[in-house]
């Protein structure tokens, strides 16, 4: 790739300037559209990664930047002290689409999180009859959630969780998949269980089938809330609304982000049953961006480009064409793949290069993706992608993998 310089200062000034708390490719990405983005040196590279699911649609889809343009003529912010036009039809629109009751609107990933598991424990104590502070939340090892204090306490991964104690405590971690561990660490005191239902940060880890029917008849037993974080796997990601409805099950509540605000503007959810939402009453929790008419505008043209199928129905067919392609790689430098729709989890072989090197040598022959644990690549293309940009980013990783 040409490189005049112009890379290598935008670089100096993010080091000098940003916080170190990523690390990312040394390419400085300038436009974007579709499945493409260009550097500031004029190199295209087609995008194998859509920001970590948050680019489902693309860079830049047309329907989403006119609502945005459109919206921001009118009206951006009013904060919930006001109704605005927007935010009912999005809250009935976004229900509807996932076949829940009630939407409780944030801004980020995390926010989402943090806001079921104040829900969750809110219930435990006011409808289930848990004694106050001693409320507890089943979690997966392996598992991410977002990065505030309240959720690294529950993280497993040292990266994300050391030297950031004192910890939130209500957490009990049991394997992912493992369904008799949850059922052995179920008290009277266990207000939900909180999970993923592929889990992305670990690798694209898809659990074993009919492990959440289980949870889920776990749940109905004990008087416990089943939530099921879509923050990465949902919003048509692996060819349905939900990952969790390849299973044919339903959580009590779901937390949406990312792909919700089309790569434009964050904006996430928890959607669910009105009876436990409905914990909340006024003041109790918010969020002056919560909500707000440009989120919301943004979002119910994410929610028209869902209600169509089309994009479900492309990652379906275009995930299945992804892994078969990909599983042409294992013993060529790949040691296993997994996913589900286009969604992949690539374990490099531990004899032929790291995860890094990989996206390194991928980044060279025009191609993006990043690595998560050393040596897994984590795939996640825009749902927009066509097959012949697959076969040109398998055929560059299979050169990446023997260069």
């Amino acid at each position: 790739m040409a490189d005049s310089g112009q890379t290598a200062s935008y670089i100096k000034l993010d080091e000098e300037w940003g916080a170190h708390n990523y690390h990312p490719l040394p390419v400085v990405i300038a436009e974007a559209e579709g499945a493409w983005v260009t550097d500031v040196e004029g190199n295209r590279y087609l995008d194998f990664l859509s920001g970590y699911s948050a680019l489902n649609f693309g860079h830049r889809h047309p329907a989403l930047i006119a609502a945005a343009r459109e919206q921001m003529d009118r009206l951006t912010l009013t904060s919930r002290a006001f109704h605005n036009d927007q935010f009912g039809a999005f809250c009935r629109e976004l229900a509807e689409l996932t076949g829940t009751e009630m939407v409780l609107t944030m801004n980020t990933g995390a926010e989402a999180v943090e806001s079921a598991i104040k829900v969750a424990r809110k219930w435990a104590y006011e409808v289930k009859g848990v004694e106050f502070n001693a409320a507890e939340i089943i979690v997966a090892s392996g598992n991410f959630h977002g990065r505030t204090t309240t959720i690294v306490s529950f993280s497993d991964d040292p990266v994300a969780h050391d030297n950031y104690g004192p910890f939130t405590p209500g957490f009990v971690t049991v394997p992912y998949g493992d369904l008799e561990a949850i059922r052995a660490a179920i008290t009277p005191n266990t207000a939900a269980i909180l999970m993923e239902p592929i889990q992305g940060e670990a690798g694209v880890i898809v659990p074993p089938s009919g492990f959440f029917a289980g949870v889920r008849q776990l749940c109905d037993e004990n008087d416990v809330l089943m939530i099921d974080d879509e923050i990465q796997a949902g919003l048509a990601r692996t060819g349905h609304v939900f990952a969790l409805d390849h299973e044919d099950v339903r959580a009590d509540l779901y937390t949406l982000g990312k792909a919700l605000g089309g790569g434009i503007i964050p904006i996430s959810a928890v959607v669910g049953r009105a009876d436990v939402l409905g914990v909340l009453k006024p003041g109790q929790h918010g969020s002056t961006f919560g909500g707000y008419p440009m989120a919301c505008a943004v979002g119910r043209a994410v929610v028209d480009l869902l209600s169509t199928g089309e994009f479900q129905a492309r990652s379906a067919e275009l995930g299945r064409y992804l892994h078969g392609r990909l599983d042409e790689l294992v013993g060529k430098g790949v040691a296993t793949v997994r996913g589900r729709g286009l969604w992949a989890g690539v374990d490099i072989d531990p004899l032929a290069k790291t995860g890094r090197e990989v996206s390194m040598a991928l980044r060279d022959r025009g191609v993006l993706c990043k690595e998560t644990h050393e040596r897994t690549l984590r795939i996640a293309p825009p749902l927009v992608i066509t097959k012949d940009e697959i076969d040109h980013a398998v055929d560059a990783l299979a050169g990446a993998l023997q260069a």
